[in-house]
């Protein structure tokens, strides 16, 4: 089917891995544990959901976690669990295909919905 496009190896290492239940996870790359069993050294970067997500999305909980090495920042595994986290999920597969640091994704904007307070 590809024809002599050639044949490229999947990076099982970047499939997503998606739960959609409620609240919603999703995940790609290396556990915290995973990474440390494999001998890197790790820094973890866990972020709650703005409060007023939270709210407008009618959920109490929700977070991101970045599993990263610490001596060249590479994201070794993004985790998260909250409303819409199995479409928020491909924005850290493109980040680690890219190769970008855990810093470059931080500091990257993102677009998010201002809700009005009541």
């Amino acid at each position: 089917m590809a024809g002599d496009k050639g044949v490229r190896p999947i990076n099982l290492r970047l499939v997503p891995n998606c739960t959609y239940c409620d609240p919603e996870v999703a995940s790609v790359g290396l556990t915290e544990a995973k990474a440390k069993e494999q001998g890197y050294d790790v820094k973890v970067g866990k972020f709650p959901f703005p409060l007023p997500a939270r709210r407008a999305f009618g959920e109490e909980e929700g977070f991101v976690k970045v599993v990263s090495e610490k001596k060249y920042d590479e994201i070794l595994g993004v985790h998260i669990i909250g409303p819409h986290a199995t479409e928020l999920i491909a924005e850290a597969c493109v980040a680690m295909q890219l190769e970008s640091t855990a810093e470059e994704l931080g500091r990257t904007m993102h677009a998010h919905r201002q809700f009005p307070r009541r």
